[in-house]
């Protein structure tokens, strides 16, 4: 395959890794759990992404690391926060002002980019997990159904039962209730990404065009849909959303060469 350049972006939840090409083409990637340890991880999410490229760790010119365990990968070659890794795969796409959220397994993201690719603001909800995907997780459990049946049954609500904290451990409580008065299990998943969205929302003013990226929009693409009809400006949920933070890994890998 020739040159290829290694992004792995080690979650607090899932550890992802990404291959491109001399010309920034994604030829392989993978997800795991990432578990209790993060080089082990990184290493079989590394291995499996490699394969799908049919590539090996000799084609590798350089590789970089981001997210919560940037610093557990001993393979890599250098580290980028996961706020520059975003906002570097975003642009590289849309090449123009956006603003960025990306909902993660444990906390949220909202990155304001120019016409140039700068930062010009950035908000990050690092106290709770309220919004994130541990939150859906933790919802999903206390409904009783999996997490990958949220976004099917959010789609068939007739309304939106809306939750009054942002709190995992309230929110839950809340849930308790509703579901003793025989509330709709749909409306109540609707309630639960009214909820994220709402978090999001708060954090900052979504304005002009918005780009979605993170586990929780890739397994929940319904709350694209929501946040259009929260609002007016323009949202957008790129192939891979998931991914977004180690293919801007390895861009900067590519960058750095």
């Amino acid at each position: 395959m020739g040159k290829v350049y290694l992004g792995v972006d080690v979650g607090s939840t899932y550890c992802k890794s990404a291959v491109l090409s001399e010309d920034k083409q994604l030829l392989g990637y993978h997800i795991v759990r990432t578990g209790t340890d993060f080089e082990q991880a990184a290493q079989a999410a590394t291995r499996s992404a490699l394969n799908m490229s049919e590539c090996s760790m000799d084609d590798v010119i350089r590789c970089t690391s981001t997210g919560y365990g940037r610093d557990n990968v001993s393979f890599s070659n250098n580290t980028v926060s996961e706020i520059s890794c975003h906002s570097k795969a975003v642009f590289e796409k849309y090449h123009s002002a956006v603003t960025i959220v990306d909902i993660g397994g444990q906390d949220n993201k909202v990155i304001v980019l120019d016409s140039n690719g700068k930062r010009v603001n950035f908000v990050m909800n690092r106290k709770c997990a309220a919004g994130t995907g541990a939150f859906v997780e933790d919802m999903a459990q206390r409904l009783g159904i999996r997490v990958d049946e949220m976004d099917k049954y959010a789609r068939t609500a007739d309304q939106i039962i809306e939750l009054g904290s942002f709190c995992t451990v309230f929110a839950g409580t809340e849930l308790l209730g509703y579901i003793r008065n025989g509330a709709s299990l749909n409306n109540l998943v609707k309630g639960v990404f009214y909820s994220i969205l709402k978090r999001v929302t708060a954090m900052a003013q979504l304005q002009g065009t918005v780009v979605l990226t993170g586990g929780v929009v890739a397994n929940n693409p319904y709350l694209v849909e929501m946040l259009r009809e929260m609002g007016s400006c323009e949202v957008l949920l790129p192939s891979y959303p998931q991914l977004f933070g180690a293919i801007g890994a390895a861009l900067y890998a590519q960058s750095l060469k």
